[in-house]
């Protein structure tokens, strides 16, 4: 499935990306130089670090990581990156996942293994990198006013991904799959149950300048529905997402980031990248290559390598508590044979009497 997946992605990518390439104004390759860079001069490993706030489904993290060539051709590039991050928790009252607060601090980490193509005349570059994310996560308090304190859950999460782009002097294209795998939906607390999303979407995007790149995209994204007795609304759903990233020094990029769905609304977040290379380049070869995207883009680092996870209420006993017992959830809410109170909403003939 997963390779059908890549190749289907990488069709999309070339497909959007061809026509483009006929009549984006970017110049010709002679008249950028680029024809005559050698990639073995320009394509050297990487290291850096990278960080980001908290946004939708994902939390405040900084770290290190990668890019390392295996392979370079006179037009070709096979590599692989590597990130670890460290999670930390969000900001007090301002859940990441929607009702339970995320604590810290975790180590996520993310691999892909890529390869990347420039057309004959090097106005493009078409890539295809698959890999591997992990995510644990520690939960913290509710925003609900719900006490969990002393009975909060880690969990652990993964998911494969895979990504094609086509890049070239005007424009960046990117589409990407994003699969959990393992158990996917894990209690948090006794109250609420947390769990990874499906996501699947493209970014288009646009240089401004060489430096400055605007991008706007479209993700679906879908997970195991939470309780929709105990007022449990479902990830389902489509959202947009908008991106803008300045390289403001050579390496360093600044950006930020603003999306919205029916699941998270809408959030907003800053991220900083710094990549360098372990190995010196001549004056010369960083000032040819340095004003073209094509160029750059065969050592940038893969995008898309976050576990997106949601949380909402769980669906628990069904069994009747005795008349005039207390229910205890979500509060000392009355509860019999009769009339159950969930979330301040009688429901007939159900009694959530969960306590664990």
């Amino acid at each position: 499935m997963l390779r059908r997946l890549s190749a289907g992605l990488l069709a999309t990518a070339a497909f959007i990306g061809a026509p483009l390439a006929a009549t984006a104004q970017e110049g010709s390759a002679d008249d950028l130089g680029v024809m005559s860079i050698s990639l073995a001069d320009v394509v050297k490993p990487t290291i850096g670090f990278q960080g980001a706030l908290q946004g939708a489904g994902t939390p405040n993290q900084a770290g290190i990581g990668g890019i390392f060539p295996l392979s370079v051709g006179k037009n070709s590039v096979w590599f692989l990156d590597v990130l670890a991050n460290a999670n930390f928790a969000d900001r007090a009252g301002e859940s990441s996942i929607i009702n339970t607060d995320v604590a810290g601090t975790t180590i996520s980490t993310s691999s892909r293994l890529g390869y990347r193509l420039l057309n004959g005349d090097r106005s493009w570059m078409y890539g295809l990198n698959a890999g591997y994310d992990s995510r644990p996560m520690n939960s913290g308090s509710t925003d609900t006013g719900i006490n969990v304190s002393g009975k909060e859950k880690s969990v652990f999460f993964q998911q494969v991904a895979v990504n094609a782009e086509a890049v070239s002097n005007s424009f960046n294209f990117n589409t990407y799959a994003l699969v959990p795998v393992g158990d996917t939906q894990q209690r948090l607390n006794p109250y609420y149950e947390s769990g990874a999303l499906d996501k699947y979407g493209i970014d288009v995007g646009y240089f401004i300048t060489p430096d400055l790149n605007a991008s706007v995209g479209y993700y679906y994204q879908a997970g195991d529905a939470p309780c929709n007795q105990a007022g449990g609304k479902s990830p389902d759903g489509s959202g947009i997402l908008a991106k803008l990233g300045h390289e403001i020094t050579d390496g360093l990029t600044l950006g930020g980031e603003i999306s919205h769905d029916n699941a998270y609304q809408t959030r907003v977040l800053g991220t900083i990248n710094y990549r360098f290379s372990t190995l010196n380049q001549s004056e010369a070869v960083k000032k040819k290559s340095s004003n073209i995207p094509v160029i750059k883009s065969l050592t940038q680092a893969p995008s898309n390598r976050n576990i997106f996870v949601h949380d909402g209420p769980i669906c628990l006993s069904t069994k009747c508590a005795g008349v005039g017992e207390v229910c205890s959830f979500f509060g000392p809410e009355f509860c019999n044979c009769v009339d159950c109170f969930t979330l301040g909403e009688p429901v007939a003939g159900v009694c959530t009497n969960f306590l664990d």
